[in-house]
C-alpha cells in the first residue's frame, strides 16, 4: 500500500493537472511576483502562476496574444552588457558598489566569487545559502554571488527567484545587484523602468531577509540597492544607488494579502485544466472559472491583460476604467449603475458618490443647454 501524499505533495500534483499532462512549469520569477503583488486580488493571476502556467501560450489560445515581453535583440544585448559588467571576476561590478554604497571599506581586491553550480533549483538554493552563511562567518572581505538562487514563500507556493548578483560587504552586509540595459542619461534614467527594477529587486530583498533570518546574528540585507546601466549611448557601465525601502514594505504587505494558491485550487470544478492545447471553448470556461481583478495597469504586466480587458469591458465593470476611478464610485460596481445613478434613475441619493454622479449630470446638462443658446 502506497504512502499517503502529505499535503504540500498533494498541492504540487494538484498544480500539475491544472498545466495539463506532461506540459513543465514556468518558473515564478521576480518581474512576476512583483506584479502580482501589485494586484493581490486577481486571484486567475496567483493561480496561473502558481501552477506555473504559460500565461502567454494560454492568452494565444484564447484569442488575445499578448504583446508582453523584451524583443530578441533586447535580450541578447541585455546579456552582452552584463557579461561585461561582471568580466575579470566582477571587478568593475565590485568597484560600483564600493564608489556607491561602501565608500569607508576597504576597495575590493582579490573578491571571493564562489562557484554555485547545483542540481536544481532547490540544489542551487541551498548552495547559495551556504555561501551566504560562509561570508557571513568570515566578514573582513568582498564576495560576489553571480546568480545565485533564492526562495521566497509565496501564498503557501515556493517561488526560485535569480537576482543577477548579491554581493556581500566587508562589514558582513548584504546588497541586491540588478544590470539593466536601459541607459542612465546624464546621471538619471526612465523613471517608469528604475521603478519596475526598483520592485523586482525588493523582492530579492525579502528573499535575501529569509536567508539572513535563519543565522544568527542575523546579517544586514541593505535596503539600497545598485542599479548598473549603460552610460549615456554607449556601453561603459554606470551605477546609481536606488533606496527600495517603499517597494520593499508595500511588496510584503501585499504579497501576504495573496489568498492561498491552496485555497484557490481546492474551490475549482475537478477536472479544470489550463493546458493551450484544450478546445476553445473549454480553456475559456476553465480561465472564466477563476475570478480576475482587472485592472489598466495589468496591459503593461501580465500576458493575459487583453483578454480580461475584453471580459471586463463585456461586463461594464468600472475596473477597466481604472482603480482610481473604481474607488471614488464606492458600491456602483458596472458602468450601467453608473449611468443610472447619474440619471437619477438607482441608487441612494445620500451616498456621496451617486450624489456626486448626479450633480456632475446636472452640471453637464446646464452647460450643453448654454451652449446650444
Amino acid at each position: 500500500m502506497p504512502p499517503p501524499r502529505t499535503r504540500g505533495t498533494a498541492l504540487r500534483h494538484r498544480l500539475a493537472e491544472l498545466r495539463g499532462p506532461d506540459v513543465p512549469a514556468k518558473a515564478l520569477d521576480a518581474r512576476a511576483l512583483a506584479a502580482l503583488a501589485a494586484n493581490p486580488g486577481c486571484a486567475r493571476r496567483a493561480i496561473l502562476d502558481g501552477a506555473g502556467v504559460n500565461k502567454a501560450a494560454l492568452a494565444s489560445a484564447l484569442g488575445a496574444p499578448s504583446a508582453f515581453g523584451q524583443s530578441q535583440f533586447a535580450l541578447t544585448r541585455g546579456n552582452a552588457f552584463e557579461a561585461k559588467v561582471k568580466a575579470d571576476g566582477g571587478a568593475e561590478l565590485l568597484r560600483l558598489v564600493h564608489e556607491k554604497l561602501d565608500r569607508t571599506a576597504e576597495p575590493p581586491a582579490d573578491a571571493r566569487v564562489p562557484d554555485l553550480t547545483a542540481t536544481g533549483p532547490q540544489g542551487r538554493t541551498a548552495r547559495t545559502a551556504l555561501e551566504l552563511r560562509e561570508a557571513a562567518a568570515h566578514p573582513g572581505a568582498w564576495t560576489l554571488l553571480d546568480h545565485p538562487m533564492l526562495a521566497l514563500d509565496v501564498a503557501g507556493s515556493a517561488a526560485f527567484l535569480e537576482p543577477d548578483a548579491v554581493v556581500v560587504h566587508p562589514d558582513g552586509s548584504w546588497t541586491v545587484v540588478e544590470i539593466k540595459s536601459f541607459p542612465l542619461l546624464d546621471g538619471s534614467a526612465d523613471p517608469a523602468k528604475v521603478g519596475a527594477a526598483a520592485r523586482q529587486a525588493a523582492v530579492y530583498v525579502l528573499a535575501l531577509e529569509e536567508v539572513a533570518a535563519r543565522l544568527d546574528p542575523s546579517p544586514r540585507v541593505r535596503h539600497r540597492i545598485l542599479l548598473v546601466c549603460p552610460r549615456d549611448f554607449s556601453n561603459l557601465p554606470a551605477a546609481s544607488a536606488v533606496d527600495i525601502r517603499k517597494q520593499r514594505a508595500v511588496t510584503a504587505r501585499q504579497l501576504t494579502r495573496l489568498t492561498r494558491i491552496e485555497d484557490i485550487a481546492e474551490a475549482l470544478p475537478e477536472g479544470t485544466c489550463f493546458s493551450p492545447e484544450l478546445p476553445a471553448d473549454e480553456l475559456t470556461a476553465a480561465v472564466e472559472s477563476v475570478p480576475a481583478t482587472y485592472a489598466p495597469e495589468c496591459l503593461s504586466a501580465c500576458e493575459l491583460a487583453f483578454h480580461c480587458r475584453s471580459r471586463s469591458r463585456e461586463s461594464g465593470a468600472v475596473t477597466s476604467l481604472g482603480r482610481p476611478v473604481r474607488a471614488e464610485l464606492g458600491g456602483l460596481t458596472t458602468v450601467e449603475d453608473v449611468l443610472a445613478a447619474a440619471r437619477g434613475e438607482a441608487g441612494d441619493p445620500d451616498d456621496p458618490a451617486v450624489a456626486a454622479l448626479r450633480r456632475a449630470a446636472a452640471l453637464r446638462a446646464e452647460a450643453l443647454e448654454a451652449a446650444c443658446r
